[in-house]
């Protein structure tokens, strides 16, 4: 099902059609090397955004890697997703095979190592720390690290938007996994169905993937929650068939609407 993409306005009755999807972007350099268990499964593949053992092995399985500062943003990162190909090193795989990652966990700077010399993930440095699989696809393990070039793609989600919820009935920390096209979230907000939608309360950005809201919604009515993507050209899109009537913080809730 196509995702229900909200109406967007300048000002009071003032409208304007949806902005287009999401594209492809230009190749840059970087670098990448490999981190973790072998299998490119678990927990450590995703602590930084706040996506779990199982978050990962179901929806982005070993397509992961940890994103340095400045791809990380603060965290608005989390669940870009990136094409990469080894360049100009012998331990490229032979034809330079490209793979599509999604950004799920933080590479922190070393500043006790330079940046040329196992820094790798220091500032202004755009390098992507993956999970060994995926390096494996575009180099051999004795490389190390690789020069790469990468591009944002939009992110090919299978199903609509998953939203694991935390907290109680008046607060709520919401996690968003499993977004579509950029892949990433600038705001969300939440009213309870039903409600007009001058009901929706605002979420602030907790960490990571996670969005934070205070106020008493209660679980007699099921929750819509609208979401705003944080890359250009931003998109809305509204999940309200996803948390219903009866909803228990500690479980996860996936509708049929995602960006497209």
């Amino acid at each position: 099902m196509m995702a229900q993409v909200a109406t967007a306005y300048y000002g009071y009755g003032q409208q304007y059609q949806p902005q287009p999807a999401f594209q492809t972007s230009n190749w840059q350099d970087g670098s990448a090397t490999f981190y973790g268990d072998d299998s490119g499964l678990g927990a450590d593949f995703g602590g930084a955004c706040g996506y779990g053992a199982n978050d990962i092995q179901s929806l982005y399985y070993t397509y992961t890697a940890a994103l340095s500062t400045p791809l990380f943003a603060q965290g608005s990162g989390c669940g870009q997703c990136y094409e990469l190909r080894c360049v100009s090193s012998r331990w490229c795989n032979p034809g330079s095979p490209s793979v599509i990652v999604t950004g799920t966990n933080l590479c922190p700077p070393n500043w006790y190592l330079p940046n040329d010399n196992g820094g790798w993930c220091n500032p202004p440095r755009q390098h992507f720390d993956m999970a060994p699989p995926s390096f494996l696809q575009l180099a051999q393990r004795v490389a190390g690290i690789i020069p790469v070039q990468f591009r944002r793609v939009p992110c090919q989600r299978s199903g609509g938007v998953r939203l694991c919820l935390q907290g109680n009935y008046y607060w709520l920390l919401v996690y968003v996994m499993n977004v579509a096209a950029a892949g990433d979230v600038s705001d969300l907000a939440v009213k309870r169905a039903g409600e007009p939608d001058c009901n929706y309360r605002h979420a602030s950005h907790n960490w990571g993937i996670t969005f934070q809201v205070f106020g008493a919604l209660g679980s007699d009515k099921g929750l819509v929650v609208k979401l705003t993507s944080y890359s250009s050209p931003q998109q809305i899109v509204v999940v309200d068939d996803a948390i219903p009537a009866g909803w228990t913080a500690g479980l996860c809730y996936q509708g049929s609407n995602n960006f497209y």
